[in-house]
């Protein structure tokens, strides 16, 4: 198990920092459903191994990362929508 937690963080964490340099060099936009997903998804992956490691506090920063990719997505649909009708 510990093996798979491992890997789990180790991808979670690639996700994040692609997420991150692929904005920084403008090649995704920061509203955008990949960022926002790459986000989501390396930010749940880090939370697993966090939690199963006893890493609380990092644990919660990658649920609230988590939150934060949900509120952003939320709020570009909305933009979108409206920006529509």
């Amino acid at each position: 198990m510990e093996t798979t937690a491992d890997l789990l963080g180790w991808m979670g964490a690639v996700l994040l920092l692609s997420a991150y340099g692929l904005l920084s060099f403008r090649k995704l936009a920061a509203q955008g459903f990949v960022y926002q997903g790459m986000n989501m998804a390396g930010s749940s992956l880090l939370a697993v191994n966090t939690g199963y490691h006893g890493a609380f506090p990092s644990t919660a920063v990658n649920v609230v990362w988590i939150f934060i990719a949900i509120a952003a997505l939320i709020n570009a649909n909305r933009k979108t929508a409206t920006a529509s009708n």
